[in-house]
């Protein structure tokens, strides 16, 4: 049987607790960056999934490929429901899955996916608290090497069935009514200003900054509830607030922590940045 999700969140304690139970599916959500703002690349972190280490069991998720749209001329757009089902039996997901989801940076990568299986549905998934950087550094097993088998399919029963898009999301349209007022929102940007460079055009007019290191502690985790509180308190109040940051990663932290906090009406402008400058509103 699968263990019981009570959060969106789980602590490595609870990870090592049930690894190897029936059912547990954790992946490796990791994705590596170069350069910032409109120079950014990114790359697979398979590589270092396999040469440098990951939680034993764990299974790599591709987010630059499997896990996005490839037809939209932008990085890291959600999959369609048919993409999205076959990447998830691909790797292993079934009806009965516990998914736990990890990466090796910041948390920005496994809260994305974390994001996308909500959207479609599935509840039964949460981000290990803290990543692969608390895991390890707390000196739990890391196990190096590529997995020695692909993940074996469900049984037809329990083949894994996507679920109708939910409103988690946000497009460009929905996020220039909130900038002219006509559809009101918090505007949540979570890339810290660094990471967009000298030379860029503007923000989202009317944006609170709020980047992810500001809602982690020393280890990688997330703040205290009472804390976390404190640094979202500038939308925490609003009836819906929409989160973005350069490409629809960061930006789905700030929608975890708020989720965590019990906010009930949060988006994720899924083309970011890296739509917005393609036609900037002026500040």
């Amino acid at each position: 049987m699968a263990p019981v999700l009570t959060s969106p969140l789980v602590s490595t304690q609870w990870l090592a607790d049930h690894l190897g139970a029936d059912d547990l599916l954790v992946l490796d959500a990791s994705v590596h960056t170069d350069g910032i703002g409109l120079d950014t690349t990114w790359h697979s972190a398979q590589t270092a999934h396999e040469h440098d280490g990951h939680v034993p069991g764990a299974v790599y998720a591709d987010l630059i490929h499997a896990f996005s749209s490839p037809d939209t001329g932008l990085p890291f757009t959600r999959p369609d429901v048919e993409r999205f089902e076959s990447a998830a039996r691909a790797i292993g997901v079934s009806r009965a899955s516990t998914v736990v989801v990890y990466d090796d940076g910041i948390g920005e990568w496994s809260a994305r996916l974390w994001w996308i299986f909500r959207s479609y549905g599935f509840e039964s998934v949460a981000v290990l608290d803290g990543g692969f950087p608390k895991w390890r550094d707390e000196g739990r097993p890391v196990r190096v090497g590529a997995l020695s088998r692909a993940p074996r399919p469900a049984a037809d029963g329990d083949a894994f069935v996507a679920g109708e898009e939910r409103p988690l999301w946000a497009d460009r349209a929905r996020v220039l009514r909130a900038v002219d007022g006509s559809e009101p929102a918090a505007l949540v940007l979570a890339a810290d200003v660094t990471t967009l460079g000298d030379d860029h055009p503007p923000v989202v007019p009317g944006s609170t900054t709020i980047p992810v290191h500001e809602l982690l502690d020393e280890s990688n985790a997330f703040l205290r509830h009472t804390d976390l509180e404190r640094a979202l308190a500038p939308v925490l109040s609003a009836d819906e607030v929409v989160t973005y940051c350069g490409v629809g990663s960061a930006s789905c932290v700030d929608a975890l922590a708020l989720t965590v906090l019990g906010h009930r009406k949060v988006r994720v402008y899924d083309g970011s940045l890296a739509e917005w400058w393609r036609e900037p509103v002026a500040s």
